[in-house]
């Protein structure tokens, strides 16, 4: 396994604006860490993966490790071109669920002409599709339809399910994982709190992650998909519970060519 770490712009919901975005890519740059864009600021609506954004865009992330997640507003396949275009000059895998494919939450996969043509678009461009945990049936019948895609393991919602255990999502996907949300939460609901949570995911299940996904060969995009409170300070927490305690390997380092210090919102 080879892993390199990135964190999700969710870290900065509540916070950031139009303006705000060269700033929160300088902030996760000074920490050793990627990128993943969510499509939008949180309550607008505005995406930031349209054509008249790509300049800025392609600036900001300049040798940064970037990841995409999927414009939720179910895409066309013209929207879905986009953003597949953007990805390809950003050099970014996308993150996407099988709502925003076109593929409905049904027993048996069914009718998926419009996930055809966007496997299809993202194949032709080199970019890797990772689809986000959902029903696990239902994600090992994609897997299985479409041999390119790639799994995107969330582990707050496999935390979550009470149809299978944590392990169990872990041994059906692990041999495809591409990429990694991590988060915790309390076992209710999925609270994005920071890996680590007291009364979380145990440490037992976080060993057990590691070690299925030792096993295989894979390129591995590990995010921090968080939000509760100040992005450094949650940053900070996660970096010493998956680095400092679980001895996750590659840890991030801080770069001291950009200026190091707080985020704090023009």
């Amino acid at each position: 396994m080879q892993i390199r770490y990135a964190v999700s712009t969710m870290v900065f919901w509540g916070r950031e604006h139009p303006l705000s975005f060269e700033q929160e890519c300088q902030f996760l740059k000074s920490q050793g860490f990627g990128i993943e864009l969510w499509p939008t600021i949180k309550g607008q609506s505005d995406c930031r993966f349209q054509k008249r954004n790509w300049t800025r865009l392609i600036s900001a992330t300049n040798d940064m490790l970037v990841v995409m997640r999927s414009r939720g507003d179910s895409p066309t396949l013209e929207q879905w071109h986009e953003q597949i275009e953007c990805a390809r000059l950003l050099g970014a895998n996308i993150v996407t669920d099988m709502q925003n494919m076109g593929i409905a939450d049904v027993p048996e996969l069914n009718g998926c002409d419009f996930a055809t043509e966007v496997v299809k678009m993202a194949d032709e461009n080199d970019i890797t599709l990772c689809v986000e945990t959902g029903r696990l049936s239902m994600l090992k019948q994609v897997g299985q339809r479409f041999k390119s895609v790639r799994y995107c393991l969330d582990i707050g919602f496999a935390n979550l399910d009470r149809e299978f255990p944590f392990k169990k999502y872990v041994d059906d996907l692990a041999p495809r994982i591409s990429h990694l949300h991590l988060t915790d939460n309390y076992g209710q609901m999925d609270d994005h709190e920071p890996p680590g949570l007291q009364g979380g995911i145990s440490r037992e299940n976080w060993d057990y992650l590691l070690k299925t996904l030792d096993k295989y060969n894979n390129d591995i995009i590990g995010s921090f998909e968080m939000c509760p409170c100040m992005p450094d300070v949650m940053i900070r927490q996660a970096r010493e519970f998956l680095f400092d305690e679980l001895k996750w390997p590659n840890s991030p380092q801080k770069q001291a060519s950009y200026i190091e210090g707080s985020y704090n919102p023009i």
